[in-house]
């Protein structure tokens, strides 16, 4: 699979990829507003695993934001299952020094095309956390609507925090 968008590519992760996913990955600033099973630091072992996984997945899509023929980031939606199989959640992390050029929004853009029109998704949702303004931004950019504040909702290094549900609807 490779999806083409304005400023980056979008294709299933390589084991060629280990060393740029691990050097990008490696960063606090990213770290701290994903899910606790990306880890920090973000060792060669931790990319090796990555990689393991995303191999084998036929289900969701998980796939590597590709710049200049480098894996920077990564981009993926979560399927939803039995009466939620309309449904996909979105996540993305961007390695930090290619923050604020549009990659991530085109990315989003590619992936959320790709979503309704290629696996018939009607509803594709994102939920980052409350105070994580940029990626906000991002997501309104490309269309997604707040559906709300989900209140003291996880927990991210001893610390309770809000997410902020957006979605699109096809």
């Amino acid at each position: 699979m490779r999806i083409k968008c304005d400023r980056c590519v979008l294709r299933r992760w390589n084991p060629s990829d280990l060393e740029s996913l691990v050097e990008n990955a490696n960063n606090y600033h990213i770290a701290i507003n994903m899910r606790d099973l990306f880890p920090h630091p973000y060792t060669l072992e931790d990319g090796e695993q990555w990689l393991e996984i995303t191999s084998k997945e036929e289900k969701n899509c998980f796939l590597a934001i590709i710049v200049n023929n480098e894996a920077v980031g990564g981009i993926g939606l979560t399927l939803g299952e039995d009466i939620e199989r309309i449904s996909a959640e979105l996540g993305y992390w961007l390695g930090e020094k290619y923050w604020g050029k549009g990659i991530t929004s085109s990315g989003i853009k590619g992936i959320v095309t790709y979503g309704f029109n290629e696996l018939g998704l009607e509803r594709i949702f994102a939920k980052p956390l409350e105070h994580n303004t940029p990626s906000r931004k991002v997501l309104e950019k490309n269309g997604f609507k707040l559906e709300g504040i989900m209140e003291k909702s996880v927990i991210k290094n001893g610390k309770i925090y809000g997410q902020a549900l957006y979605a699109r609807i096809k």
